[in-house]
């Protein structure tokens, strides 16, 4: 008798990927078995590897999930659920953040496929988990960061791209497209797809770093925890402050700011707009973060940022005056509905031109359009056409 794909794979492994679809799909047992004319009971049996799904019944159920039966019986499929780590976390009624975790599950889930797919083992480089101690989570915050700068040969030098350092240095799957702009970010953390971050391209890039940068400060403190990340949240737990203290120290370390400080205010008795500018350019970090942390180091007296909010603001239009042509387009913003990270577009590319995938199944899995994904496609053909003489890899 020949096998068929149906008869290939386990019963317990179809059964958990139909319950995640369903899940996925906001669909409940008895959604599911009515849409097969079976018994909720039986549906749940299925799901739980006691009874074969029948190939019509598979059909009509990968229909309703919005997903095809190629996907849920390909061996190279992977379905880890990561809504129950959101669940306690979520409000029922806090649609965008679902919706952005969903989005993070999604993309991460994609990402460990194409890994499959082309035969790759992502590695990882992550920095001890360090529990937050007793006393002051700040000053454990500043020592944890300065800590990480060195593991990762930064020392005190600016770090302008976040996203490329978590994904290219530690091995973090991060991603960033836009969507609802009440939330900042989304943290993850699985054993088997690792550490995954999810960052708003609807924000600005220096909102992003900081939002970044709170979430890398779970990844070294309470990484088994999930995190929504709403903006302007207050820090009403000492895991909040952490995270917060973390990213401004990450970003902005005392002994640089310090002197990057002394440097720009050279000759004057005043702390200024341009210097406020030029400090937060050099460190990648928004006007408002940059006076906040000379604040905290005692280098401008408290209630500096507020000054300047009462008196106009900082406005970007003396950015402009200030920076001029040293101001770098965002392109993860202009780009941010396409699998922009660095690796994640690699993969997707490479996938497609060893034809593992089609353009409609490669679309579905990184939730593009089509127009979007044949624009990437398109940059890598005339990428490969210009290679075409460059001399081949030693494997």
């Amino acid at each position: 008798m020949t096998e068929t794909p149906l008869s290939q794979i386990a019963l317990s492994d179809l059964g958990e990927r139909l319950r995640v679809a369903r899940e996925a799909a906001n669909l409940t047992q008895k959604d599911a078995a009515e849409s097969i004319a079976v018994a909720r009971t039986t549906l749940v049996a299925i799901e739980q590897g006691q009874r074969r799904v029948r190939m019509d019944e598979l059909q009509q159920l990968a229909k309703l999930y919005r997903t095809s039966v190629n996907a849920l019986l390909r061996r190279e499929a992977v379905h880890v659920d990561l809504a129950p780590r959101f669940r306690k976390l979520i409000s029922s009624n806090d649609i965008p953040a679902a919706q952005a975790t969903e989005l993070l599950a999604d993309l991460a889930r994609a990402e460990v496929e194409l890994e499959n797919l082309l035969g790759i083992k992502r590695a990882r480089n992550y920095p001890p988990e360090r529990p937050i101690l007793a006393g002051d989570v700040r000053a454990q915050a500043e020592q944890d960061a300065l800590e990480l700068r060195q593991r990762l040969g930064l020392g005190f030098a600016p770090v302008l791209d976040i996203v490329t350092l978590l994904e290219m240095e530690m091995g973090v799957r991060v991603y960033v497209r836009r969507f609802d702009g009440s939330i900042s970010g989304v943290f993850a953390y699985d054993e088997a797809l690792g550490a995954c971050i999810l960052l708003n391209a609807n924000h600005p890039r220096e909102r992003r770093n900081q939002s970044g940068g709170h979430e890398l400060g779970h990844l070294i403190s309470v990484r088994s925890e999930p995190e929504v990340l709403h903006m302007n949240e207050s820090e009403n737990t000492r895991e909040e402050r952490y995270a917060t203290a973390f990213a401004r120290s990450f970003f902005t370390p005392a002994g640089s700011v310090r002197q990057k400080f002394q440097e720009v205010t050279a000759g004057s008795s005043r702390l200024t707009r341009r210097h406020v500018i030029v400090l937060a350019h050099f460190f990648g970090v928004s006007r408002e973060a940059m006076v906040r942390r000379l604040e905290e180091l005692g280098l401008t007296k408290k209630g500096t940022w507020d000054w300047f909010e009462a008196n106009g603001g900082i406005t970007d239009e003396q950015v402009r005056q200030v920076l001029g042509d040293l101001r770098t387009p965002d392109r993860h913003k202009a780009e941010a509905d396409r699998p922009t990270t660095l690796r994640l577009n690699l993969l997707a590319s490479e996938t497609y031109r060893q034809d593992l995938l089609s353009e409609g199944q490669l679309a579905r899995l990184l939730r593009l359009d089509r127009v979007e994904l044949r624009d990437m496609l398109h940059d890598l053909e005339t990428q490969e056409g210009e290679a075409d003489e460059a001399p081949n890899l030693l494997v």
